[in-house]
């Protein structure tokens, strides 16, 4: 069967890697990150004369959820002529929202596909020092404004994927360390290939 494989979880949790890594041990696969299309969003601060903020007023109404469109778009297209397509974003509102992931259920079905999400579970400690590591604009208000910005962060696994009543696969990549990324990436590539 066909399968949209969402790599999710807060910024800085590991999400880009961990994606890269899966899509390289799986065959064929159509690979997709949100964050192609930042290059987009930052013309769009410059022509609206904002502020580069991702944590914004102005980058939510106008940006976030355009970027997120477009990135489902893209792979439901593909899903039209591969099996496998992977997003790579952190889709923090959307995986806790029902009707959102019953629509994409719904688009998918049609498809003859199913939904995979694969949250990655990273300590918060970690994800600062990652943050600080990557050293990218996108992190500057968030690192200067830490306690602010982790404050509106939500690290706990989805409840939404653990009912019982979904038929979401919900695997969890924990991601904290070397050894326990070596052992979810072995669990999650033969969960995927059965």
């Amino acid at each position: 069967m066909k399968k949209l494989i969402l790599v999710t979880s807060p910024p800085a949790c590991g999400k880009t890697f961990v994606s890269k890594e899966i899509a390289k041990a799986l065959d064929h696969v159509v690979y997709l990150d949100k964050d192609t299309l930042i290059v987009l969003s930052k013309q769009i601060f410059v022509v609206a004369g904002e502020e580069y903020n991702r944590s914004s007023d102005f980058f939510e109404e106008n940006i976030r959820d355009y970027e997120y469109m477009a990135t489902i778009d893209l792979a439901l297209e593909a899903i039209d002529y591969n099996d496998t397509v992977l997003i790579n974003a952190p889709f923090t509102r959307e995986i806790r929202d029902k009707k959102y992931m019953a629509d994409l259920k719904k688009c998918l079905a049609e498809k003859g596909a199913q939904l995979v999400v694969i949250w990655v579970k990273t300590d918060v400690e970690v994800c600062k020092q990652r943050m600080i590591d990557r050293d990218s604009d996108r992190d500057t208000w968030k690192l200067e404004h830490w306690d602010e910005y982790i404050a509106g962060v939500d690290f706990t696994i989805p409840k939404e994927l653990d009912d019982p009543e979904c038929v979401d696969k919900l695997l969890l990549f924990n991601n904290s360390s070397t050894e326990e990324f070596n052992e979810s990436i072995k669990y999650i590539v033969d969960t995927l290939q059965d």
